[in-house]
């Protein structure tokens, strides 16, 4: 079934993340636009998931550095298992088990195929799409290549690359992940989204110890912690946050005014992305 490896890997008892109906989504979204979602997700390494809706489930692919809006820029996308429909709006943190991590719904919106016949293209590994989001629109492909990447031994078929192609929508300039980091559900960062669960969660056995990914959580978890700590101090609980744990004495830098800023960024890359539509509308 479509699903099976998807529910094979998880423990629903433990992980926040949706159990799906495949059949049940295919009911409910026959005749709907597709729709197709991103989501940054900071695990053992950061990457991105980029999910296409087909019959009821979500096509994945992770991307290791995230699209890219330059035609000439190939990136890799690994094919992993179907995900549920549900799956499209899910935010927030996986505590342990596969996955183990935090979740950000990065963008979202709809896809058109540009081919008759979507199946086939999958099989052939060669998926032309147009796509309408917040971040990413335009025309681009997923290509399948032969052989895997270094260190990819028995992953043959699932190393594909996903390809902007050349319009009013591409840009060799702009790097779409660093201008627009946040999340299109929350306005978030990982630090909002830890907060909002449990900050204290992984004080050990984090997802990543060490290295870039591991300094990641530790400013991550820092961030998360002040904040939860200057929320309980505003609503005059004291030192403690609502889950009994001790609020660090020293702020991490800059986490006093991280929710406005978090804001502020998100409406300036809604002004920036209308700003951009408005001047592909003149030059049509």
């Amino acid at each position: 079934m479509a699903l099976d490896e998807y529910q094979r890997k998880r423990n629903f008892e433990r992980s926040p993340e949706p159990k799906g109906d495949a059949a049940a989504a295919r009911k409910v979204r026959k005749g709907k636009p597709l729709f197709f979602c991103v989501q940054k997700h900071l695990a053992s390494h950061l990457h991105y998931d980029f999910r296409l809706e087909l019959n009821g489930v979500l096509l994945s692919w992770a991307v290791p550095k995230g699209p890219s809006l330059d035609p000439a820029t190939k990136r890799l996308a690994m094919h992993v298992e179907d995900h549920p429909f549900d799956y499209g709006e899910f935010e927030g943190v996986i505590p342990s088990g596969y996955g183990a991590g935090i979740v950000m719904l990065w963008d979202r919106g709809t896809w058109t195929p540009e081919v008759d016949d979507v199946d086939a293209a999958l099989a052939k590994g060669d998926l032309k799409f147009t796509l309408d989001g917040y971040k990413l629109k335009g025309s681009w492909v997923l290509v399948r290549t032969k052989g895997g990447y270094a260190g990819s031994r028995g992953q043959e078929g699932r190393s594909w690359l996903l390809i902007k192609h050349r319009d009013d929508w591409s840009s060799g300039e702009l790097d779409i992940a660093e201008f627009a980091p946040l999340s299109v559900k929350s306005e978030g960062d990982f630090a909002d989204i830890l907060s909002q669960d449990n900050p204290a969660i992984w004080r050990s056995n984090r997802p990543a110890q060490g290295g870039e990914t591991g300094a990641m959580f530790d400013k991550i978890i820092a961030q998360a912690l002040e904040m939860r700590a200057s929320g309980a101090r505003e609503s005059g609980s004291g030192t403690r946050d609502s889950l009994g744990a001790e609020a660090p004495r020293a702020k991490a830098a800059g986490s006093g005014t991280r929710r406005r800023s978090s804001k502020a960024k998100a409406v300036k890359t809604k002004a920036a992305a209308k700003t951009k539509a408005a001047k592909s509308t003149k030059r049509r």
